[in-house]
């Protein structure tokens, strides 16, 4: 029987084709999905999304209504519905609480960070874990509440306290824009209960400030404790938008939870 005698340039079209096959084979990186907290929006990622796409990872920073946990955690996973493959889910503050709720029933969730954030379990609520521990002066620090022509309130940190109680560790001029433009949430929201937090079944990372004053760091540590964390980062110093003055620190984080097995 004769050999079949392959040209020299088709040996190179197939062997690149064959490495083209294996390179689609591979496993792409998890889509990262940004989801921000009461008082701020989807720029308060912005020092943390560069960081990421450069390391070759896709960011969404999904708008967060807060309207309330579950009404909000239904805009998240509608996102998260939308993108194929893996994905990390990220929560800032009262985000933790959305990401909690909106992760459960995604198959395509993998891993879910907390920055600075709410990891209520069954039945808790923002509001009620504040309390439990002692450190939080966010109450002090709020405006009058602004009544909604739907019914409850919404709340703002008043403009000449956010630096301090918000982002100490901003420079000023950063934290003024950041107060200009933050978002109120609905008084409602933080005091509505979770119903099935997926961190009890789904591995999840922890990184907050210990100079926190609107989440006690106490209570960041424990709910990182009781999620089973599987890294806990306390940045010394570092206030409430530690994602914003600490960044890389949050990034590195996130890339372990979306390189984690």
């Amino acid at each position: 029987m004769k050999k079949k005698i392959i040209p020299g340039g088709l040996m190179l079209v197939a062997a690149l084709l064959a490495t083209g096959a294996q390179a689609q084979a591979a496993p792409a990186k998890p889509t990262i999905v940004l989801v921000h907290g009461a008082f701020a929006d989807s720029s308060s990622w912005n020092r943390v999304i560069p960081i990421l796409q450069q390391d070759g990872y896709t960011v969404v920073a999904a708008p967060n209504p807060l309207r309330g946990v579950r009404a909000d955690a239904d805009v998240i996973a509608e996102v998260v519905k939308t993108i194929n493959g893996p994905v990390v889910l990220v929560g800032h503050s009262y985000g933790g609480s959305v990401i909690s709720e909106a992760a459960e029933g995604l198959t395509n969730v993998k891993g879910l960070v907390y920055v600075a954030a709410f990891a209520p379990d069954t039945g808790e609520t923002a509001l009620g874990l504040t309390g439990r521990f002692p450190g939080s002066t966010l109450g002090s620090a709020l405006a009058p509440p602004v009544r909604l022509t739907t019914g409850g309130n919404d709340l703002y940190i008043l403009q000449a306290r956010f630096h301090d109680q918000f982002a100490a560790d901003v420079r000023a001029p950063e934290a003024r824009l950041m107060a200009a433009g933050q978002r109120p949430i609905a008084e409602a929201a933080l005091s509505e209960t979770s119903t099935a937090p997926a961190w009890k079944h789904l591995p999840s990372w922890f990184v907050y400030g210990d100079g926190d004053r609107n989440i006690p760091p106490v209570a960041m540590g424990f709910m990182a404790e009781r999620a089973k964390s599987r890294k806990t980062v306390v940045v010394k110093g570092a206030s409430h938008v530690v994602m914003v003055s600490h960044a890389p620190e949050v990034a590195r984080l996130i890339e372990q939870a979306a390189t984690a097995p």
